[in-house]
């Protein structure tokens, strides 16, 4: 269950840009940013040698 949030300012150009691409992905505008946001902290914390927190090793549950 998710209970964290962001508040994220952006412009109407950024916001209409990203309910476009969530509705062309079939996703909500929210699980789109969130799946976004997963890739792009992966492929930045790899880069940095650290694995991302929300990446459990196999076979563990997610908590």
């Amino acid at each position: 269950m998710k209970s964290e949030s962001i508040l994220l300012r952006l412009t109407a150009d950024e916001k209409l840009g990203f309910e476009q691409a969530a509705e062309l992905a079939g996703l909500t505008t929210s699980a789109w940013i969130r799946e976004r946001l997963r890739l792009a902290a992966i492929r930045d914390l790899e880069t940095a040698g650290l694995r991302a927190p929300f990446i459990k090793p196999l076979g563990q549950a997610d908590g």
